[in-house]
């Protein structure tokens, strides 16, 4: 159920887009940014200086609750970041610009998890659609509650599902540069696996993502990808194995295509 907005407990949530020549698909982010129930958010969208109509999309769709940073950066993570530092709600999540959100519920089922100030943070399941169609739903991530040792197990949770209290950022950092392609799953494992936060798992979809992003465009990436998760495990203290890390990814990754034609709810 959504968190009343008149609520004065409840929290306010700063939702960031970052985007660079994302032409094709801002349109539906941004509509299913502005059609959520709850309204106690602010949208802050921080370009990479975008040489097509992305822009010109952005300001065709104004909001009261939308800030727009735009100019050069250094990739996807930086970007990210920037966005951190302009964000003034509670609560800090991420929407990519290819993405949309599941229903006009979503950030209300995020604000009333974390309404019980016993949390520090939240995630939830998300869907893998159709570069062209999102309602062609390709791969179903169905995450769970947080265990230590999951990670050295090829897990992490959705990333574009995962919100935080601005207060876990100011403690325990941003998105470390040095990895670029797995700067999300190192952040979130350094925030589960290290600093212990706690979190609430809901069980059921908050996002639908379009396949073909930095990670999952091609073989190569998901491979760099992944060889970074396992530096990332070593810098952060964690102990692997290597080789069950790698065949808890592809029991994890087949079982996502499995449950695709399984009941979501």
């Amino acid at each position: 159920m959504a968190a009343d907005t008149a609520n004065p407990s409840a929290p306010r949530i700063s939702l960031i887009t970052v985007c660079w020549n994302v032409e094709q698909t801002i349109a539906d982010t941004l509509r299913s940014i502005d059609t959520q129930t709850y309204r106690n958010f602010e949208h802050i969208i921080v370009d990479g200086g975008s040489q097509d109509s992305t822009l010109a999309i952005i300001a065709s769709a104004p909001a009261e609750n939308r800030r727009v940073l735009s100019g050069p950066d250094g990739g996807i993570y930086e970007a990210m970041n920037k966005g951190i530092g302009l964000a003034t709600g509670d609560i800090i999540g991420f929407l990519n610009a290819d993405d949309v959100f599941e229903s006009s519920d979503s950030l209300g089922t995020v604000a009333a998890a974390l309404e019980d100030e016993a949390y520090d943070g939240c995630y939830g399941d998300l869907v893998y659609v159709s570069n062209r169609h999102v309602d062609r739903e390709i791969r179903y991530w169905k995450s769970r509650a947080f265990k230590s040792g999951l990670f050295a197990r090829g897990w992490c949770p959705p990333h574009p599902t995962f919100y935080v209290r601005r207060n876990i950022y100011d403690r325990f950092g941003r998105f470390d540069l040095r990895y670029r392609l797995a700067a999300d799953v190192e952040l979130m494992m350094r925030f589960l696996e290290v600093a212990r936060i706690r979190t609430t798992y809901i069980p059921r979809v908050l996002v639908r993502m379009r396949l073909g992003g930095a990670t999952n465009k091609n073989v190569q990436n998901i491979s760099r990808q992944n060889k970074e998760v396992l530096r990332a495990l070593a810098d952060n203290g964690l102990k692997v194995s290597t080789s069950m890390f790698w065949a808890f990814k592809i029991v994890n990754r087949l079982g996502q295509f499995l449950m695709r034609n399984r009941s979501r709810h």
